[in-house]
């Protein structure tokens, strides 16, 4: 009698058995194939399209997004450095204002993920 027997290997991101069928190896890390997906926008990643950084999975648009367009891998996802904002004053918050709308919100949205675009993010 044959049976599909599982691996004692676990999935990375779900922490199931991942039976060779199913199994996809990526990093030196096992995963299901349906788990295998993007951490920004949950897309499911082919070998041959995603980066990893810290051992969290992104697709190749969202890798660049959010590590390389501000050229220091040391940001959080929020944009806000992990040290902590230095208060400015008054007079220099409001010169900033013209700044700060290129963080502010349009209505256009991203043809990948349809999460909504900033004028910082256009490519």
């Amino acid at each position: 009698m044959t049976s599909f027997a599982g691996t004692t290997q676990k999935c990375k991101a779900c922490e199931k058995i991942v039976y060779l069928v199913d199994q996809l190896t990526a990093d030196n890390k096992v995963y299901h194939k349906s788990c295998f997906r993007c951490h920004h926008c949950k897309g499911t990643l082919k070998l041959s399209n995603f980066s990893s950084f810290e051992g969290v999975l992104y697709c190749k648009p969202h890798f660049d997004q959010l590590f390389k367009k501000t050229g220091s891998l040391d940001k959080s996802f929020e944009g806000i450095p992990r040290t902590s904002r230095v208060e400015r004053s008054t007079n220099q918050v409001q010169s900033n204002s013209q700044f700060s709308n290129l963080f502010a919100g349009t209505q256009e949205k991203c043809v990948a993920c349809k999460r909504t675009v900033y004028p910082i993010e256009k490519v």
